[in-house]
């Protein structure tokens, strides 16, 4: 049943990607400012059809942590799930996203003009400083900046090496960086075409205190993701 539920699911995911996606085209060039919302739509539609037909839900804690305006969520990443859910969640949203993405076909070239910051992954000391540009930008303009700084998905209760790029750009933005825990992947695992029931969870962490060194900033966030999150 959860098999044939699954299969579904993805062709709603899919096809709704692909149609929606072509009429983004016609959005970035009639309409670039309703492309963001446009892509909240879809995600809260895809979100639905999880609910429906895969029994997934969500609940989310600590909202109330959450500072106006300009902000850095360093989100837990197990699941593609992480990458929609705060779609639906925050107003301006902007991902951190790698350059690659932009390169894919249909939505690919949707995601800058929407909003969302591209890294090249390659590109060094250059590239981390127009990051860290890009970020400043958009949290002047009360955007919320979601970043996975495990830098992929990991599986419930694996660890990894946090990317210590978020402590370059916390610095170089002033913005408030707020931990985010989740278990998504217990429901959605990588690369998994069956869904398992069940409701995942999302803990929002009170921002961390300013001024904090590299070291204490990286353990903060392990500490949320890894002994105070949500999988233990």
């Amino acid at each position: 049943m959860f098999l044939i539920g699954s299969g579904i699911f993805n062709l709603i995911i899919f096809g709704t990607g692909a149609i929606g996606g072509l009429w983004g085209h016609v959005l970035r060039l009639t309409a670039p400012a309703r492309l963001l919302p446009f892509g909240q739509g879809w995600a809260r539609l895809v979100l639905g059809a999880l609910r429906v037909f895969c029994g997934i839900d969500f609940v989310v804690e600590g909202m109330e942590f959450l500072p106006p305006g300009g902000v850095i969520l360093a989100a837990q990443h197990q699941s593609a799930f992480d990458t929609l859910v705060w779609l639906t969640l925050l107003e301006k949203p902007t991902y951190i996203l790698k350059q690659e993405l932009t390169k894919l076909p249909i939505f690919g070239p949707l995601l800058v003009p929407a909003g969302q910051i591209a890294l090249d992954r390659t590109g060094g000391a250059k590239a981390l400083r127009g990051l860290t540009e890009q970020v400043k930008r958009a949290g002047d303009a009360g955007r919320q900046i979601v970043i996975f700084p495990e830098g992929t998905r990991v599986a419930p209760g694996r660890r990894v090496a946090l990317q210590p790029g978020i402590v370059a750009l916390a610095r170089a933005a002033h913005l408030p960086v707020v931990p985010v825990a989740t278990d998504s992947g217990r429901c959605w695992g990588r690369n998994a075409f069956r869904k398992r029931p069940g409701t995942i969870r999302i803990r929002v962490f009170p921002a961390l205190p300013d001024g904090l060194d590299r070291a204490a900033l990286l353990a903060a966030l392990e500490d949320a993701f890894y002994e105070r999150g949500v999988c233990g």
